[in-house]
Order: structure tokens, then C-alpha cells, then sequence
């Protein structure tokens, strides 16, 4: 008989979902340019305080949400393949949504990192935080790059996108709903999970803001 069994934790989840909400927010105001791009800016900021609390999250944090637990190397993706491992041996990410997620974070970190070197090439009034530390030039082809290498981040969200209809379509499952309450349906109850405190989660974004801080303030 099947069962709602607690997988994420609240903070993989306001995670999850404030990350779809932010890159919207930075997509739209890119798009928009002129004085949008200073919303553009501060989204971006706001994105790399967030991305940094998911990497540390994905060290310390609650067990799913580790990466050690759904990072497997290519031998474990093609028994996940070959259907030798279940989902109720990864009741978090499978193997797969693991390399998506790790893909994700990657492609993200290396926009935003370009973006806050990035220049305003149109108006100069809203360039990146650390625009003014190199070089115009440099700047300006970061800003190229930053602008074409969304594509590969829209690319990766339709991908993500089609994963989900078609674990909903063939495997009948429901990705979307355990990452708003936090409970998937399974068929039988898997070893207990380890979850972290939310005040913990609390201090490591705390800690998180303040490196972006001293980061965009002293580097």
C-alpha cells in the first residue's frame, strides 16, 4: 500500500521555487533593458545569494538535499537506466534529476558570475556590481557571453520542463507536487531520512548574503 513519505525539507523547497521566480524576474527585466536592468541587477544579486546557500545546503544540509545522496557517477545512472535501481532507492533526485540539478546550478553560477562583471552596453548607467574592477573590453565580451549563454539556461529548463510530463505521462509520477508539500507517494516507507533544523538553514543563508556582500563590497 502506498504511502506520503516527507522527502524535502522546507528549505530545498522555498529554494526550488524562489529560483524559478528569480530567473523569470531576470529574464524578464533583461529583456525589457533600460531602466528594467537595474531590477536585472538586483535579481542577479539576489541569485547569487541564493545560489551559494544551495551549495552550502547541498553540503550540510538535510539528507536529500545533499548532494552525496544524488550525485552518482555513470555507473549509477545506467543501473537507474536499466531500471536496477528504483525510486524507492532515491527517494530524493534519481540519478538523472541529480545531473540536472548539478547542470542547473553550474550553468547559473557561471550567468551570474558573468553578469556582475557584465557592462549596461546601451545606456552605461546599470552596469554589473564589478564592471568597474576590469578591463571595458573584457567586460563587454562577459556581457556577450552573459546574453548568449542564456540560451543554454532556457535549453535547460525546457529539458527539465519535458522530464517532468514525461515522468507524469509514462511513470505516473508527480514531480511537481513532494516539491510544494514536501511529501511523495511511494510504495513503501524508505530508511529514515535526516532533516536539518530550519534555524540552520536560517544561519547558512545568513552567512550566505553576507559573502556576497563582502564579495561585491571589498573584492
Amino acid at each position: 500500500m502506498s504511502q506520503y513519505i516527507r522527502v524535502w525539507d522546507l528549505p530545498t523547497r522555498l529554494f526550488h521555487w524562489s529560483l524559478v521566480g528569480l530567473v523569470a524576474a531576470m529574464w524578464a527585466s533583461g529583456e525589457q533593458g533600460g531602466e528594467w536592468l537595474q531590477y536585472h541587477v538586483w535579481c542577479g544579486i539576489a541569485l547569487a545569494v541564493l545560489l551559494l546557500f544551495r551549495v552550502l545546503w547541498g553540503m550540510a544540509g538535510s539528507q536529500t538535499a545533499r548532494f552525496a545522496s544524488f550525485v552518482r557517477g555513470p555507473v549509477g545512472v545506467l543501473a537507474y537506466i536499466k531500471g536496477q535501481v528504483t525510486e524507492q532507492d532515491n527517494p530524493g533526485h534519481n540519478p538523472l534529476g541529480g545531473w540536472m540539478v548539478v547542470l542547473m546550478l553550474l550553468a547559473l553560477l557561471v550567468q551570474v558570475g558573468t553578469g556582475l562583471f557584465a557592462s549596461d552596453v546601451d545606456s552605461y548607467l546599470f552596469n554589473g556590481p564589478l564592471a568597474a574592477r576590469i578591463a571595458s573590453d573584457l567586460s563587454e565580451s562577459l556581457t556577450s557571453f552573459h546574453k548568449n549563454f542564456f540560451n543554454l539556461i532556457l535549453a535547460l529548463v525546457a529539458l527539465h520542463v519535458s522530464a517532468i510530463i514525461a515522468y507524469r505521462v509514462f511513470k505516473k509520477q508527480n514531480l511537481v507536487r513532494p516539491m510544494i508539500t514536501g511529501y511523495k507517494q511511494m510504495d513503501s516507507k524508505p530508511s529514515p531520512l535526516m532533516f536539518k533544523p530550519l534555524i540552520m538553514a536560517v544561519v547558512t543563508l545568513l552567512l550566505s548574503g553576507l559573502a556576497v556582500y563582502l564579495l561585491l563590497t571589498y573584492f
